[in-house]
């Protein structure tokens, strides 16, 4: 039963150490995010520019 006690305690302990977790979790969503955003519209900014640059300006 001691064991048991000693677990308990543990996860009390951790549980404080999981407000940064989920601070530092959710920061690195965000930043995550941008970069996928920051990706994304490179590519929509590629693809336009392959669009203009196929276009027939002669019509």
């Amino acid at each position: 039963m001691a064991d048991k006690e000693d677990l308990e305690l543990e996860d009390e302990v951790s549980t404080d150490d999981a407000d940064d977790s989920v601070e530092a979790a959710a920061e690195v969503a965000k930043t995550n995010l941008t970069k996928r955003r920051i990706i994304d519209n490179y590519l929509e900014e590629r693809r336009l520019q392959r669009q203009l640059s196929d276009y027939d300006f002669d019509l």
